[in-house]
């Protein structure tokens, strides 16, 4: 297919949304991208060009979301793809990590999914067409220790995106699952690097794949593309083995030894103030 006319994504003042924003809009798409900081999202919106706005986004608040929507059809015509890529993450142990930034996990990272493919099938729906891209996580697929409502949350994305490309198969509405390996963005700032065997990858090359995922209709995506092999040996070995095999890669220690004071500024931002 060619490049969809009018796109529509949050979290996209930064990092993967960003990226992919650029991407769209050097196609010639007319995008419009939301964050929860409305300024950044108009500072990205200035640089990128005409083509594209920018404007303030709760994705855990329908009526936000569905203003989001609004403004992106007002703005530059029916809604072609909508990508649901914002999404927060606390480094922490567990038993450490305070409840209303679980909370905040679960309202943005997977309610923020929930919203707006809800919201982008209704407009979709009665056309018989459109897209709707979730970006979840490699850990969507696989457990990360230190990390584990953010895992959470992916789970459900993956679940949610799972199920609706089964309810709705002949609808017309198409449906993608991204999953993100080690990206280089803020998420990740203070985190340790594990094993060569874990690629890191940029911003832009998760874009690349999100592109590709649009054009060619992929439903499962991996950034990396050999992202999908562990996963899916991890289903036919033993438990044991499994659990060794991801120890010794360094999976644990990516959260687990994370610095604290280098993701201080992160956690500031992503969670506004909550400790």
């Amino acid at each position: 297919m060619t490049t969809p006319a009018t796109v529509a994504i949050t979290g996209a003042a930064n990092g993967i949304g960003l990226a992919t924003a650029t991407r769209f809009s050097r196609a010639g798409a007319r995008v419009t991208i939301g964050d929860i900081d409305g300024e950044a999202a108009l500072r990205a919106a200035a640089v990128l060009g005409d083509n594209v706005t920018g404007t303030a986004l709760d994705v855990s608040d329908e009526a936000s979301f569905g203003a989001f929507l609004e403004i992106a059809e007002q703005t530059h015509g029916r809604l072609e793809l909508v990508i649901n890529n914002a999404g927060v993450d606390w480094v922490g142990r567990f038993d450490a990590e305070p409840t209303d930034v679980s909370r905040r996990q679960l309202e943005v990272n997977l309610l923020g999914a929930i919203i707006g493919s809800r919201l982008a099938l209704r407009r979709m729906l009665p056309r018989s067409s459109g897209h709707i891209v979730n970006v979840a996580s490699t850990v969507g697929r696989v457990p990360q220790p230190h990390s584990a409502v953010y895992s959470a949350t992916k789970w459900g994305i993956v679940g949610l995106t799972e199920s609706l490309r089964l309810e709705y198969r002949d609808s017309g509405v198409r449906i993608s699952l991204v999953h993100p390996g080690l990206i280089q963005t803020a998420m990740i700032d203070g985190t340790a690097r594990p094993s060569r065997l874990v690629p890191l990858l940029s911003a832009d090359d998760c874009a690349k794949e999100i592109i590709d995922a649009v054009a060619r209709n992929r439903f499962e995506v991996w950034a990396p593309r050999t992202g999908w092999v562990g996963p899916k040996l991890a289903n036919f070995v033993p438990r044991a083995v499994r659990d060794r095999a991801m120890l010794a890669i360094g999976l644990a220690d990516i959260a687990g030894r994370a610095d604290t004071q280098a993701r201080r500024r992160y956690h500031e931002r992503a969670f506004r103030g909550k400790r």
